[in-house]
């Protein structure tokens, strides 16, 4: 089986694309999943990160982007922004569509045929009133994408971090439940998953069962791990801000079991990429710091890939 290894591009901010592939090649990594926000200012941590202007994306910018990443041996996963694409706010929601819909294009331009995002949600409204609009977003989003051949990895983080995405958060697709009924209205090859273990494992839920279940739906791949600290959660309990009783972790630094979660994926036969996500403040300080943070997530993952 070919599983590929390598990370988001997002924790190395400051870095050019061509200086993000040469250290993707330092630390021996077979592929990138390359963040394409906007230009402009970061609305929130790991988000506004630029690597390729979509934008200004043409024939002459796709063959230096894809020269410059065969000659150091590398691919391109797929193409990443995780903005809310079910924001009240219609003119939020018409901005986050149309990026989204570039995002595919330029997918397509560059032959890579695949994109992560998130599926949104208004926060003050419960999963059956988001389901009332997510059909009529959801739908046209997913026949432009398959008009390109694009595969849309949708990922499951509920994104309920922060005081201002309480009390519902800002991604529906966080539990197999709603994966179910998702693909259930939305009946497509090319909308699947980009699955992610430790939001499920700090909401206190199987990340292994999913695997085998949405085998057919898993386009992508996050390595995250997440500590979850017992006392705290006895403390606070589950219905706390997340942040106040789990910690987002380097692989091999929290509770995941990364040997039974890559045996799962052995299992069911993936084929993919799977990209870590540094987001653990531990190696945040410098840029020497996260740089080093994928050295030793490389060097702990080649036990299992």
């Amino acid at each position: 089986m070919n599983m590929k290894l390598g990370f988001v591009s997002a924790i190395l901010p400051e870095l050019s694309y061509e200086e993000v592939v040469d250290h993707a090649a330092f630390c021996g990594y077979s592929c990138i999943e390359v963040c394409c926000w906007p230009v402009g200012k970061a609305e929130r941590r790991y988000a506004g990160v630029t690597h390729i202007d979509i934008d200004t994306l043409d024939e002459s910018k796709k063959r230096e982007i894809l020269n410059y990443t065969d000659k150091k041996g590398l691919e391109i996963s797929a193409l990443g922004y995780y903005p809310n694409p079910l924001d009240p706010d219609p003119e939020k929601r018409d901005v986050y569509l149309t990026h989204i819909k570039k995002l595919i294009d330029a997918s397509q331009l560059l032959g890579i045929n695949k994109i992560n995002t998130f599926i949104g949600r208004d926060k003050n409204r419960s999963v059956d009133e988001n389901f009332e609009i997510f059909s009529d977003v959801w739908k046209p989003l997913v026949k432009y994408a398959e008009s390109k051949k694009v595969k849309i990895g949708i990922e499951n983080c509920p994104m309920i971090f922060t005081a201002d995405e309480w009390p519902g958060g800002n991604n529906l697709a966080s539990s197999p439940a709603i994966w179910r009924r998702m693909f259930r209205e939305i009946e497509s090859d090319y909308f699947g998953l980009n699955y992610d273990p430790s939001h499920l494992l700090w909401m206190q839920m199987d990340y292994l069962k999913p695997i085998y279940e949405f085998r057919d739906k898993l386009f992508h791949i996050h390595l995250k791990d997440a500590k979850v600290h017992r006392d705290k959660l006895d403390d606070v309990s589950i219905l706390a801000a997340p942040l106040d009783f789990h910690t987002p972790k380097l692989v091999g630094l929290g509770d995941v079991d990364w040997g039974a979660f890559i045996s799962a994926l052995h299992d069911v036969k993936y084929e993919g990429a799977l990209c870590i996500e540094v987001e653990d403040k531990a190696f945040e300080q410098t840029l020497e710091d996260r740089k080093y943070s994928l050295e030793l997530c490389k060097r702990y993952l080649d036990q299992y890939i």
